[in-house]
């Protein structure tokens, strides 16, 4: 099974470019292709939240569009730029979508269970896992203790050193980290938020943040560093779940780059 991770398009509507600059409509369109053309292709696309960058109704239609193209079922969750009801309503007939509340659910229709979580305050760009969110989380893990199980989320809870980032990333997590610690099940955790690919082993467990489709959080571990972006090489996450049972995370870059170029000659012998 191969799962691909999309997270911070932050699609403006009409003409609107994100911060004046980034054509954010134009990326996306190229991630979806980009994951359209991979040979073997994902099983399923994950979004991660951030998928409209002032949350209006015009930008889920457009969102909605782009993403519609893929292939392979797609999921959503909201991430601090995304508006709750707007999401619901833009993406109409994703009956995994509570009616209300957060917008947590589980997909069981894979080998490896898939667990979003809502971590979003409304009107704050910080989030938060909560003691009713880790009740619900826990509910949702008791009940299914055996298959491997991912968890996605839009903010990291874990601190990455870039510092404008780290004061908005997810409240609770010293708290969710003890109590993920006990459901050895849960292989992965996927975030985004931080606009950067960046993993770590948190609680026995591998985390990781995807970059963006589009801009790229600029890397600056200076604790005075001002906020800032780079337009890096966009990428995507993939992860591929292999015949030992192992979630394997990799980094997809989306683009036109030269190569594939042989190793070995026809005859199997390393080209000098």
């Amino acid at each position: 099974m191969i799962i691909a991770q999309l997270t911070d398009s932050h699609i403006r509507a009409d003409d609107g470019l994100a911060y004046g600059r980034v054509d954010t409509k134009a990326f996306l369109a190229r991630a979806v292709e980009h994951l359209n053309n991979l040979v073997p292709p994902p099983d399923v696309t994950l979004v991660t939240g951030d998928i409209c960058d002032l949350g209006r109704p015009g930008e889920y239609q457009i969102a909605r569009q782009l993403l519609d193209r893929l292939a392979m079922p797609y999921f959503v969750i909201p991430g601090n730029h995304d508006h709750p009801d707007n999401l619901r309503a833009g993406f109409e007939g994703h009956d995994y979508l509570p009616d209300v509340g957060f917008l947590h659910y589980v997909i069981e229709d894979y080998v490896v269970r898939l667990i979003g979580l809502d971590t979003t305050i409304p009107g704050e760009p910080g989030g938060e896992i909560c003691e009713a969110r880790r009740r619900w989380l826990s509910d949702q893990l008791n009940r299914n203790i055996v298959r491997p199980t991912l968890l996605f989320m839009h903010h990291p809870p874990f601190l990455t050193g870039i510092r404008h980032m780290d004061v908005q990333n997810c409240g609770g997590g010293a708290a969710l980290g003890q109590m993920l610690a006990t459901y050895p099940q849960v292989k992965t955790i996927l975030c985004g938020h931080v606009h950067r690919s960046i993993s770590v082993l948190w609680h026995g467990i591998e985390a990781s943040i995807a970059p963006s489709p589009a801009h790229a959080v600029t890397l600056d571990l200076d604790p005075e560093g001002p906020p800032a972006y780079h337009l890096e090489p966009p990428a995507c996450r993939l992860v591929y779940l292999n015949d030992k049972g192992l979630l394997v995370n990799h980094l997809s870059y989306i683009g036109n780059f030269d190569g594939p170029h042989p190793f070995t000659d026809t005859d199997g012998k390393f080209l000098e």
